[in-house]
């Protein structure tokens, strides 16, 4: 997988008429690959957007014929997406402290795919905090809330499960009649 994200590299870069270096290394579920250019500005573009194009064309060339063997392949320019990764886990932390004091979600900007994972996984490991993607495309964000508590967690201490099956379902007539509580079931 390394030769092969290597040669896809060469052929890009090459066309884009770019000057530098590159450095693969291959670990067991990723392809690491740092590129070292004098016009970095170039291959990272607004917000990362053009770096992350390279990263999706690598990837699917160079994972084209895997199979099973896929390997994620994560690009990196001057060290730019490094440098993103700790401000953005930073900023996760902080984010989750705030909505754990406020007790009130808070909605974050649009933001790619790589990010959000940072942002989940930063989340996830901070108590009290969840993280969701809501939203579609070039407008999928994340909010932060204060974790939902289970029934288990509350009173008697019976499990959640059980308290679940011991509720009953209305009758369907009786369903039809109860009015709407949120504005999706009305």
């Amino acid at each position: 997988m390394e030769a092969k994200v290597s040669e896809v590299l060469e052929n890009i870069l090459g066309l884009m008429a770019l000057e530098g270096s590159f450095e693969v290394t291959e670990g067991p579920e990723e392809v690491l690959v740092s590129i070292e250019t004098n016009d970095a500005g170039r291959l990272i573009g607004f917000k990362g957007e053009t770096l992350d194009a390279l990263q999706f064309l690598v990837s699917l060339i160079a994972n084209r014929e895997a199979g099973e063997n896929f390997k994620r392949v994560v690009v990196d320019v001057a060290g730019w997406r490094k440098s993103k990764e700790g401000d953005l886990e930073r900023r996760a932390r902080s984010w989750a402290d705030e909505v754990l004091e406020s007790g009130k979600e808070i909605e974050l900007d649009p933001m790619p795919s790589w990010q959000r994972r940072i942002v989940h996984m930063v989340v996830s490991d901070v108590e009290g905090v969840e993280s969701e993607s809501l939203g579609e495309g070039r407008e999928r964000h994340l909010v932060i809330k204060p974790a939902q508590i289970l029934p288990s967690k509350i009173g008697s201490g019976k499990p959640a499960e059980k308290k679940i099956a011991a509720k009953k379902k209305a009758p369907k007539a009786e369903r039809a009649k109860a009015p709407a509580s949120s504005p999706e079931e009305a």
